[in-house]
């Protein structure tokens, strides 16, 4: 497989972003989201980022997390995309040892404009992308209208369907 394409033509990549670890008293989550996205934009043509929220802890991890998305063209395949953004993970301190671990820095390949791509080591669009708000929410600033090539169903829809669907709290009456 080609690492970018023979055509010379770009591919446009929807990234979602994360951390939940500090490297220092200066290097925070959010500002190491800063750094992730100044990496990618030395890397290739930034379209579009996200505001950075903060969002809850999620499997064991007590820390919270500072989330973003950003949209990117580049002509680079999708492995060799994936390859690229683990390397900018490793540059910003992240260590791949325990899956629900605190990280320093995740950034996911979730929507790509060639459709769906099925490899043992990468699936896009992202396997679980449609259940986690902490994607779909930063996503939905800068990509709303951009559709699953599942579904069919846009990213504003898909995070719609995801708060309707959290249980309301009981209330008091």
């Amino acid at each position: 497989m080609a690492d970018t394409r023979p055509d010379g033509r770009t591919n446009v990549y929807a990234l979602a972003l994360g951390s939940n670890r500090a490297l220092s008293a200066e290097r925070t989550p959010p500002r190491l989201l800063e750094e992730a996205m100044a990496l990618i934009g030395g890397r290739m043509r930034v379209i579009a980022m996200s505001p950075i929220i903060d969002t809850p802890p999620l499997g064991p991890s007590l820390r919270r997390y500072a989330n973003a998305a950003i949209l990117v063209e580049t002509p680079l395949s999708p492995p060799a995309l994936l390859q690229c953004l683990q390397d900018m993970e490793a540059r910003l301190g992240r260590r791949r040892h325990r899956r629900w671990g605190a990280r320093t820095m995740d950034i996911d390949i979730i929507l790509w404009s060639g459709g769906i791509w099925r490899e043992r080591q990468l699936t896009v669009p992202h396997a679980a992308f449609r259940s986690r708000s902490f994607v779909l929410t930063p996503l939905s600033f800068i990509a709303s209208g951009w559709r699953d090539p599942r579904s069919g169903l846009t990213i504003r829809q898909l995070s719609a369907r995801l708060k309707k669907a959290k249980p309301k709290r009981p209330t008091s009456g």
